[in-house]
Order: C-alpha cells, then sequence, then structure tokens
C-alpha cells in the first residue's frame, strides 16, 4: 500500500500534517460543552448511535463548517443529526423546544418553566 499525499487527504484527516505549537494548559470547559459531552455519552449508552456515527456526520459537514466550528459545536451538531437520524425528536420538536427556551430570556435560570411546551 502506498503513502497518501497531502492531495489525497479529505479536509478532515489532519494526521500527520504539520500543526504548529500544542497547547498543553489545562482549561475549563464551559457548561454547555460539559451538557454536550454528557449527552454523546448518554446517547451512546443507550444504543441511539455509536461513535461511528458521531463521527460520520462530523466528516459529512463539509469543510467550511468543519473549519469555522469548534470541538464541541461539531459535536453538538453530530449528536443532534444522529438524534433526529434515530427518531428520538423530529426537527419540529427540536425547533419548538428551542423556540420555548429562547423564550425564557438570557437569564432563563429564574424564568419559570411555563413557557415550555408540555412534556407529555
Amino acid at each position: 500500500m502506498s503513502k497518501q499525499s497531502e492531495t489525497d487527504l479529505r479536509y478532515h484527516d489532519m494526521g500527520g500534517l504539520p500543526a504548529g505549537p500544542v497547547e498543553r494548559s489545562e482549561h475549563d470547559y464551559a457548561l454547555w460543552e460539559k451538557r454536550v459531552d454528557a449527552l454523546m455519552v448518554l446517547s451512546t449508552s443507550r444504543g441511539l448511535f455509536t461513535v461511528d456515527g458521531l463521527r460520520r456526520a462530523i466528516e459529512d459537514m463539509g469543510p467550511d463548517a468543519y473549519e469555522t466550528r469548534s470541538y464541541y459545536e461539531r459535536w453538538i451538531y453530530a449528536v443532534n443529526r444522529n438524534l433526529i437520524e434515530a427518531g428520538a425528536y423530529t426537527p419540529d420538536e427540536l425547533a419548538a423546544r428551542m423556540e420555548a427556551v429562547a423564550a425564557r430570556g438570557a437569564d432563563y435560570a429564574t424564568c419559570s418553566r411555563a413557557a415550555e411546551p408540555s412534556d407529555a
């Protein structure tokens, strides 16, 4: 088998390419990033999709989206796509929930749950 050249690689395949210095300091993850990670763990443990499904969705994003999104932004895109494909919810259900959350305002932690759709 011959070695691949850089021109044979897809946009997300960066293994072995020069990347510059590596930032080795630890950093705190934002709450939403921790929640994305937890959602991934819960979804895969319930068999809704696999890590391979996550990777497939990320690799199918296209170069513009891939290059402009952060690590966890790619993950939430892929988790969402896989959950929709698994039938966990529909795009319409997601849109309704997002509208309900937006209606809570910027400081939704102090707002009532009245703006949310029924959990039934």
